[in-house]
């Protein structure tokens, strides 16, 4: 037998999912979710998490001038 969870659509268009669900899920306070829809039937999904290679994006052009090696040596945190 299915599980069926619900929730109220408050009036700013705002739902909490219940704690049984963000649990199943896996889904912790602030992270996002997505909606899909397929087939005419809406979706519930954890979004993707952000990569970890992320916070490296543009490093590099801070960087100018600088030894290669000193710069992994600081990207390593040694």
């Amino acid at each position: 037998m299915e599980k069926s969870y619900s929730a109220r659509l408050t009036s700013k268009g705002q739902i909490t999912l219940p704690k049984k669900v963000r649990d199943r899920m896996g889904i912790a306070e602030g992270e996002d979710v997505c909606f899909y829809e397929e087939d005419g039937v809406f979706h519930l999904r954890k979004a993707a998490s952000r990569s970890p290679f992320d916070r490296w994006v543009g490093f590099l052009g801070k960087k100018d001038g600088e030894k290669t090696d000193d710069i992994i040596e600081e990207m390593r945190g040694r």
